[in-house]
């Protein structure tokens, strides 16, 4: 069985969080029945305490490189089942629109993963927002999770609003449905973060809002 085969891929994978949902919504629902989403945790899960944006961009490389090692993981049990798939790139279309042809925090607010936070990222209960996500679309069902449909961030809590040092978040609680333009200013977020591109060679990490949030903190004696 399909569905068994991948879910022991993730049983030698504990630390990754993964799920499933139905493709009904959106535009490729004619093409495949499922999405298979998956969270990497960053390689360092940094606090406020111990964030640096150098650090959190290596964090992001480590998730990269296990992430792209498990979907190579999941693709040849596909392949050997002659399952229909699609990897959807990680890679915005423009910088106009900046959005990614399929959307993986959509998908994973629909696949039980996390809700979208105050700061248009999704948290999860494990890991906060410390987490890479990526998607395999197949044409084959399995068992869905159940849908986040609304935050469960605290509506007092404020700390990716306070330190977001482009001032873009607007201290929204997410539901499904809300466009992501009653929760950030993504167009100015954008352009303030390439505007490192000439000092790094690539937009600015600027993960201050996840280092930040209480969801995944590290426990401390």
């Amino acid at each position: 069985m399909l569905e068994k085969e991948i879910r022991e891929v993730y049983a030698r994978h504990p630390e990754i969080l993964y799920g499933f949902t139905d493709l009904s919504y959106c535009e490729y629902a004619d093409e495949y029945a499922s999405a298979l989403i998956m969270a990497v945790p960053y390689g360092e899960q940094l606090t406020a305490e111990d964030y640096t944006e150098e650090r959190f961009e290596q964090g992001i490389q480590t998730a990269r490189g296990n992430l792209e090692a498990l979907v190579e993981e999941i693709e040849a049990v596909l392949r050997q089942r002659g399952v229909k798939y699609w990897v959807p790139p990680v890679a915005q279309q423009n910088e106009t629109e900046l959005k990614a042809l399929f959307s993986f925090k959509t998908a994973a607010a629909r696949a039980g993963i996390g809700w979208f936070g105050k700061n248009d990222v999704i948290i999860t209960e494990k890991y906060g927002p410390r987490v890479r996500l990526s998607a395999i679309l197949i044409d084959a069902p399995f068992e869905y999770g159940q849908a986040f449909t609304e935050s469960r961030c605290p509506a007092d809590c404020t700390r990716c609003v306070d330190i977001c040092p482009c001032k873009v978040l607007k201290n929204r609680l997410w539901k499904a449905g809300m466009d992501r333009e009653e929760i950030i200013d993504y167009r100015k977020c954008n352009k303030m973060r390439s505007a490192f591109i000439p000092k790094l060679g690539r937009k600015n990490a600027c993960g201050k809002c996840l280092a930040v949030c209480p969801f995944g903190q590290k426990k401390t004696d």
